[in-house]
């Protein structure tokens, strides 16, 4: 039995409906600050959030939603719509923070950029695919590394709370004139 599969029994819930409710409360963050733009890159892991917004009701007039080439790509362009007065937000997993990392500082952070990123995250005790492990369980620290700041959604956080997080997120990051990261956890811990 794997970590998130005990939280889960504990709490009398299954994966799915754990991925289910962490999902929910993931869109509903992202649906109350009304972006105008949604960037994402493909994700087995946010299938049901970047559903909602592809071909659910997340896909609505005056909202552009469409695929990032790569995430430092993302960056370039969440950030050519925040000058020019848009509002994107970026949704994408935390194996691709090493690929943005020279964009996100030359570009989001050097000119006081207030993108958000919502980034699942991946690694731990139950993940099957090895390669994920390299990156994904040092995504906090090459964050700090780089001076960006996150805030993580995982099992400490009630998922009650998390649509409030996001909204806090999206507001600190307008605030602060600065990039952004909420690292979430739909997997489990």
């Amino acid at each position: 039995m794997t970590g998130a599969d005990a939280i889960a029994e504990e709490a009398g819930e299954t994966d799915q409906q754990v991925l289910q409710q962490r999902s929910a409360a993931i869109i509903a963050g992202i649906e109350a600050i009304d972006p105008d733009h949604v960037l994402h890159l493909a994700s087995s892991t946010l299938k049901i959030v970047l559903a909602h917004f592809i071909d659910g009701p997340g896909a609505r007039p005056g909202r552009r939603v469409f695929a990032m080439p790569r995430e430092e790509e993302g960056v370039a362009i969440a950030a050519g719509l925040e000058l020019a007065g848009a509002r994107p937000v970026l949704i994408f997993q935390d194996n691709g923070i090493g690929n943005l990392l020279t964009a996100l500082l030359t570009l989001g952070q050097a000119y006081h950029l207030p993108l958000l990123a919502v980034v699942s995250r991946r690694g731990g005790l139950g993940e099957y695919n090895s390669m994920i492990h390299t990156i994904s369980e040092r995504a906090e620290a090459l964050l700090d590394a780089a001076g960006v700041r996150w805030f993580q959604l995982d099992a400490r956080t009630p998922v009650s709370r998390w649509t409030a997080e996001i909204e806090r997120a999206w507001a600190f990051a307008r605030a602060t004139h600065r990039p952004v990261f909420v690292l979430v956890n739909l997997m489990g811990a």
